[in-house]
């Protein structure tokens, strides 16, 4: 069952690594991002079982709309950028972007985390079993994203952002 949930929590992950292997990260760039969102899905489900239900408490935020909100923002970027001339198409930049990109991925995690201490007793290890399956997910993702992209080009990256665009729209009705 912890592989079946960590596998689900990774798929967000996945999804959107692939769209953004397209823009050929280097395998440097590629280890350090599968890091990031790995050590996110580390950290979220255990600061979600520890502060999660207090700060839902004090600060009512529709975590559905915060993630509509960034996929459609990327997704629309996406495609704008797409038919910019001479211009990267690469929004993750930096360690600032790349733990954005984490944050966004790790939401549910964060969210799995409230409830974690009810469906296994070690939530460090259930996290750190997160943590492999998200960090091997994004990488293969990555790679798998760089072989789409030599093949079909501006086109993924249209179609990339669309499928950002629907998965905000999917979070908003979750």
């Amino acid at each position: 069952m912890l592989l079946l949930i960590a596998l689900s929590l990774s798929m967000d992950a996945f999804s959107l690594a692939i769209l953004y292997g397209i823009n050929n990260f280097s395998g440097k760039k590629e280890f350090v991002l599968s890091l990031i969102v790995g050590i996110f899905h580390y950290i979220m489900p255990i600061v979600g079982n520890f502060f999660g239900i207090k700060i839902i408490k004090f600060i009512p935020i529709n975590i559905n709309l915060l993630i509509t909100f960034i996929f459609a923002f990327i997704g629309i970027s996406m495609i704008i950028d797409t038919f910019k001339d001479n211009v990267e198409t690469n929004q993750i930049n930096g360690i600032i972007g790349m733990s954005l990109f984490s944050f966004s991925v790790s939401m549910d995690s964060f969210i799995l985390g409230i409830g974690l201490k009810y469906l296994f007793k070690h939530i460090f290890f259930s996290s750190m079993v997160f943590c492999v399956v998200s960090f091997i997910m994004t990488l293969i993702g990555l790679k798998f994203g760089k072989i789409i992209g030599t093949k079909i080009g501006k086109t993924a990256n249209i179609v990339g952002g669309i499928i950002l665009i629907l998965f905000g729209i999917i979070y908003l009705f979750k």
